[in-house]
């Protein structure tokens, strides 16, 4: 039985999900050797955590569309694709960068970097290795290593950023 939230709730019990987030990424932050903690920010652990996760949404979406209710490919991937993606802004500018940012201006910002991402990594880079004689597989690999730098160092500078005041 879930208890409301009362003046006698416990400190635990009234932390919201965004806190659980970031003591957790925190935690995993900490647990990263000293020099690659120089070089790797800390939302850079939630973004990874949270795009494992719509990965895995976009992978199963695509596998119970195309193959249990027989969607066209095209339609189902896409779907995939774009579920996958609106559950990674929900749940970065939710739990990861904790936004709180006017809604309207980071959607476009975020559609502006699908589209960028789309049309540089999924479609020009993993194209360009392939027709070089790089594996179809190794390619989309490649592409989606430099897809996820690309995707958290957008988020974290055009679409979710601070307004910084000197």
């Amino acid at each position: 039985m879930v208890r409301p939230a009362t003046a006698t709730a416990t400190a635990t019990e009234r932390r919201s999900a965004a806190d659980r987030f970031a003591r957790a990424r925190a935690r995993v932050y900490a647990a990263l050797p000293r020099l690659l903690r120089r070089w790797v920010p800390e939302t850079a652990i939630g973004f990874a955590a949270i795009s494992s996760f719509t990965y895995a949404v976009d992978l199963t979406l695509l596998a119970v569309l195309f193959d249990v209710l027989r969607w066209p490919y095209p339609l189902a991937v896409t779907t995939g694709y774009v579920v996958a993606f609106g559950l990674a802004f929900v749940l970065n500018r939710w739990l990861n960068f904790q936004s709180h940012g006017p809604v309207g201006r980071q959607t476009g910002r975020y559609v502006l970097t699908v589209v960028a991402n789309y049309l540089l990594f999924i479609l020009a880079l993993s194209t360009t290795l392939e027709w070089v004689g790089v594996q179809f597989l190794a390619a989309r690999l490649i592409a989606g290593a430099c897809e996820a730098v690309f995707m958290y160092l957008m988020m974290r500078s055009f679409v979710f950023r601070l307004k910084r005041y000197t």
